[in-house]
């Protein structure tokens, strides 16, 4: 039996996002510029804009840059509620009919309805299965979910695990992310009841990111995953990150060298970041007011920006942190966004057309006048709230 083999990528987050291939781009600070969404939008993914890392006198203005190479509106934005110009950013995804918002620390009801009345779908990132609940009840639309393996701030719970807790959870799209970066990834995630993956760490180890080829190099030379660990040292937070000089300076310096570690490089950057020294002593009194003892914590994290400046964008990987996925050491050369796409697309449709040939062969209760199943029967249990339809044979 034929049967179009592209039928087996349609998912809600292809029909929801308008996308040809259920992959979607997540937004890496310093990473996801305009150029990188434009080659994911053409390739046929789903690309976030970073505006937590995008200036704000230069937001405007890649918007309406993916808008002019695109043609359309058929990308999200990426933001965070405590960031200075999150309201700006609200602002322009309603103003520009963006497809869609991400964000990790969400935006209240009231704005959520906002984006809702303008047709703006809203896809929080979640680490945790109430994280997801919460979202949900929230107003999310859809959830992307990260398992620990995922990049930059995470949490401790594998994918393999987080994604069944929450699809069980939730009556919305969930798309997994967190060690993705293959087809047979993408068709497990399928398979298990998932609408698509998200990637950060794959589109950044790509021809089209912005990212520094020094800093690159130090990812595609990474070929062991328990190299790219978690540390607590940055902000207090588990933050999964390539090894380097940097950490484990941090890592070994006591609570007040730490402070001074921050202080250091928040000073030397902080023309390129506007924090004025105005706002560093406000930060540090907020702290120091609040616990003590977490004020080297305040401060690192109010520094991050910078410190992913230093790595990402000025190609100094030992001076900054380098965020990333474990799966970096699966990932040995660096190809453009529409090979990732275009590879995974059509390695997950193999796999799918494989399982689904298997299943026509074979009846489930082993007799040969029976009704057998087709793909998809690898389906959630019965009490899933997000099951797969099933089709039978006459």
């Amino acid at each position: 039996m034929s049967r179009d083999t592209s039928a087996l990528l349609r998912t809600p987050l292809t029909e929801k996002l308008g996308c040809r291939y259920p992959i979607v781009q997540t937004a890496m600070g310093w990473v996801a510029d305009a150029n990188l969404v434009i080659a994911t939008t053409r390739a046929g993914g789903f690309g976030f804009l970073a505006g937590a890392t995008i200036a704000a006198e230069r937001l405007e203005g890649e918007i309406q840059k993916v808008i002019a190479a695109t043609g359309g509106s058929n990308f999200g934005l990426n933001f965070h509620m405590f960031q200075d110009n999150a309201a700006q950013c609200v602002d322009l995804a309603i103003q520009y009919r963006l497809k869609a918002v991400s964000y990790g620390r969400g935006p209240d009801k009231k704005t959520i309805a906002r984006f809702k009345a303008a047709g703006v779908l809203c896809i929080p990132t979640v680490g945790a299965l109430k994280h997801a609940v919460k979202a949900v009840e929230l107003g999310a639309d859809m959830l992307t979910i990260q398992g620990g393996e995922g990049g930059g701030h995470t949490g401790g719970v594998p994918t393999t695990i987080l994604l069944p807790q929450v699809l069980d959870a939730v009556k919305v799209p969930v798309i997994a992310a967190g060690g993705y970066s293959t087809g047979r990834g993408l068709a497990a995630a399928l398979a298990a009841g998932a609408a698509g993956i998200a990637m950060g760490t794959r589109f950044m180890m790509t021809t089209d990111s912005p990212t520094p080829p020094a800093t690159l190099q130090r990812y595609v030379a990474v070929d062991d995953p328990q190299k790219i660990r978690v540390t607590l040292a940055v902000d207090g937070m588990r933050h999964r990150m390539i090894d380097n000089p940097f950490i484990r300076r941090l890592e070994a310096a006591s609570p007040f060298g730490r402070l001074a570690i921050a202080l250091k490089s928040a000073w030397h950057w902080k023309r390129q970041t506007g924090m004025s020294a105005g706002h560093m002593l406000g930060v540090l009194r907020r702290a120091i007011k609040e616990d003590p003892s977490t004020v080297s914590q305040t401060v690192m994290s109010a520094n991050q920006p910078v410190l992913l400046q230093r790595s990402m964008v000025e190609g100094f990987p030992d001076e900054g942190i380098l965020p990333s996925g474990q799966v970096a050491a699966a990932i040995g050369e660096l190809q453009s966004c529409r090979q990732v796409i275009e590879g995974i697309a059509g390695e997950a449709e193999a796999c799918l057309a494989a399982l689904l040939s298997r299943a026509e062969c074979v009846a489930p209760d082993g007799g040969p006048d029976k009704p057998f199943v087709r793909w998809p029967d690898v389906v959630p249990a019965a009490s899933s709230p997000n099951p797969l339809p099933l089709e039978t044979a006459p």
